[in-house]
């Protein structure tokens, strides 16, 4: 069955239903489909969900920086899996939510993957075909491939957010915003924590200075940070995994319960 609108978006992120949204109350025909439940990324596995958790990691690092000078912080700790219930608490209410509004401003909702057969249709779930006037790919961002044996064991920040225990050992790959942004947290909720960088510097896009004071930090709350480290391959040992890294042309290798992928995103098309 084919139906036909003024505009099918791909992607029910925040861009996309704005788009979606503003068309509809121009009298547009308009259809929305994703694979995923609505929301996105910032709304559902990005921005706002990590606000939540990283109030938890504040506050502990609040408390340390007071400590001697009027607050007793002792005994003070994450209780990981209460953080990610409170998180859930936001985040599992926010599809529907989203399909509510959408439906209510005459938008016409689809769930599945979706697939062009044509220039300007699609189709969803191998059966229903959506044809448009226009297209829009509103489809954000997905984790870089890594081109190393092993790694199909990395998570991405999505599963990070909803691990229901934090291991004793976490390595983040890459040495981006995502994995500076949870090693911090993880680091504040007593994991022990490395990131790996194959650059002589992470964050390359930001200020250095910045990123100097960024590193010199993240080691002073435990974090160990290796840079000019590339990543060769991942091993399953166990309950954990043995990485393969090279540093400064020196084979090593590293031992850890997690292994997270915070090594860049690219489009998610």
């Amino acid at each position: 069955m084919t139906r036909t609108f003024d505009l099918v978006v791909l992607g029910v992120g925040m861009a996309a239903v704005s788009a979606a949204n503003k068309c509809a109350a121009a009298g547009w025909s308009v259809a929305v489909v994703d694979e995923l439940p609505y929301g996105g990324t910032c709304a559902l596995r990005g921005c706002d969900p990590k606000k939540m958790l990283r109030r938890g990691a504040e506050i502990i690092d609040a408390a340390r920086l007071m400590r001697g000078k009027g607050v007793e912080d002792e005994g003070l700790r994450i209780n990981w899996a209460d953080l990610v219930t409170f998180k859930r608490s936001f985040t599992e209410k926010i599809p529907g939510r989203i399909e509510g509004n959408l439906e209510d401003n005459g938008v016409a909702t689809f769930h599945g993957p979706a697939r062009f057969v044509n220039e300007n249709t699609v189709e969803v779930g191998g059966e229903t075909r959506l044809q448009g006037r226009y297209i829009l790919i509103a489809t954000g961002a997905k984790p870089r491939p890594l081109d190393v044996p092993g790694a199909e064991y990395l998570i991405d920040n999505a599963q990070f957010m909803e691990l229901d225990d934090l291991p004793t050992r976490i390595l983040f790959v890459g040495g981006g915003y995502i994995s500076f942004e949870f090693a911090h947290i993880a680091a504040r909720a007593g994991s022990g924590v490395c990131i790996i960088d194959r650059g002589e510097l992470p964050l390359k896009a930001f200020d250095p200075d910045l990123v100097d004071k960024l590193v010199a930090r993240s080691r002073e709350a435990g974090i160990e940070v290796r840079l000019r480290t590339a990543l060769r391959s991942v091993e399953q040992e166990g309950g954990g995994y043995t990485i393969h890294i090279e540093t400064g042309g020196r084979a090593e290798e590293l031992t850890t319960d997690l292994v997270v992928h915070g090594a860049g995103r690219v489009p998610a098309i």
